[in-house]
């Protein structure tokens, strides 16, 4: 029988949005909003939690193989047909051939995947429509989050280099869209991954989770290449984290398509940039104090709007998900592990210690986070490995090496000039 512990992140959510509508937290109709299913869907879920509790959120399939599935040896069959004899039809044809003269009766859009996976038939790309119009703003506050930066010359005169010239500081803002309202503004020297991570580290801290974040196709939020369209490898460090935390990342395919943080940083280059000449702030410091305290609250008040229906639909950060924040917030990459237990990355070497928390193996591949704090941790299954930062890349070891790394000591004692000998252990 299915346990909590057996709830996936996506359930997990679920039944706490569910426990909130039946304590009456929110109502149905925010719940079905974050949830992305119908009111009248809410209701037979909240009778089913009060009737089954956990197991109400868990999908009666879970675990088990669709009742329409297509046997493995059927698939088998037609693509060893279409490869040898209508390996140059379209999925249609092929499709009609297969029943015609095969007796292999499937779906047209079945026959398409299939030819697809085997690279025998290429998708072809829909002409995009250049009609666009008005998109009305979304019902609740927290439903979308418009989010951009701009480079400017915020300060003027007042903040320039060392031979006296002005200096472009980008502003990273996130403007609700149901509201109009600012939830949180800051200077930034970039819009680079760092400061992007910053940025919503602190917003989900201190305001919660949006449902969803609308920005423009910039590399730091989605990459803008063909192949990204079907390899899922490809996926940014920003997409990679909103999905760890259930955030919807919704690339725009123009500014008109997110016009309200575009009329925003318009206005706001036009008033911001006067008063901070007012105030005579001469440097972002500065600025992200007047922005937080003075500026955003101002504006606010100002020009804020009602939202077309009441209530919060930002989430708060799931337990596991407060623990591992610092994780998700990370720049990741992959590393494979020498011979000799060593590690490069980034012109740096890493010696794992003889003992891990997890058994590791040469040649494994670990995930490489580099933090927000620009401290590197070297995770593998979900474990930490402990780990000396080396001064310099090491000597060929001409002895025997341990074949493993585990949580205990082996029965191999390293000579004195191995790097386990030579350098302090220091923690990671």
């Amino acid at each position: 029988m299915a346990t909590e512990a057996t709830l996936t992140k996506r359930e997990e959510e679920k039944l706490v949005v569910i426990n909130d509508c039946l304590s009456r937290k929110i109502t149905k109709a925010q719940a079905a909003t974050i949830l992305g299913i119908s009111t009248r869907q809410v209701k037979r879920l909240k009778s089913k939690v009060r009737e089954s509790g956990t197991l109400a959120v868990i999908h009666r399939l879970k675990g088990r193989q669709s009742n329409h599935h297509i046997e493995e040896t059927t698939k088998d069959k037609a693509l060893t047909v279409i490869k040898e004899k209508y390996a140059d039809f379209k999925p249609t044809f092929a499709t009609e051939k297969l029943a015609e003269n095969h007796n292999i009766h499937i779906s047209y859009g079945t026959t398409r995947l299939w030819m697809i996976e085997e690279k025998l038939w290429k998708p072809r790309k829909q002409r995009k429509a250049t009609y666009r119009s008005w998109r009305p703003r979304k019902d609740y506050y927290g439903e979308l989050q418009q989010f951009d930066g701009s480079y400017h010359y915020w300060f003027e005169n007042r903040f320039v280099d060392a031979d006296g010239y002005p200096i472009e500081v980008c502003l990273l803002a996130s403007i609700d869209d149901a509201a109009g309202k600012i939830t949180r503004a800051e200077f930034s020297s970039n819009e680079g991954i760092i400061a992007v991570f910053t940025f919503w580290k602190g917003y989900i801290e201190l305001i919660g989770k949006p449902v969803a974040i609308y920005l423009d196709k910039f590399s730091t939020y989605k990459i803008n290449h063909k192949a990204a369209v079907d390899n899922k490898d490809l996926l940014t460090q920003f997409q990679r984290a909103m999905g760890q935390l259930d955030i919807n990342p919704i690339p725009a395919n123009s500014p008109q398509a997110k016009g309200r943080i575009e009329r925003l940083f318009k206005t706001l280059q036009d008033r911001l940039v006067k008063e901070l000449r007012l105030e005579n702030i001469t440097n972002p410091d500065d600025s992200n104090k007047f922005l937080k305290e003075i500026f955003i609250p101002k504006f606010n008040e100002k020009f804020t709007v009602i939202p077309a229906k009441e209530g919060n639909v930002h989430r708060p950060l799931l337990q596991g998900e407060k623990e591992d924040i610092s994780h998700i917030f990370s720049i990741h990459d992959t590393r494979r592990v020498n011979l000799d237990f060593t590690i490069q990355f980034k012109n740096n070497w890493y010696q794992l210690t003889e003992i891990q928390p997890t058994t590791v193996r040469p040649l494994m591949l670990v995930l490489m986070e580099t933090w927000l704090d620009g401290s590197v941790h070297i995770i593998l299954k979900d474990f930490e490995l402990a780990f000396i930062l080396l001064p310099e890349k090491p000597k060929k070891q001409r002895i025997k090496q341990p074949i493993i790394l585990t949580t205990h000591t082996l029965n191999y004692k390293p000579p004195p000039n191995h790097p386990w000998r030579r350098y302090a252990k220091t923690t990671p």
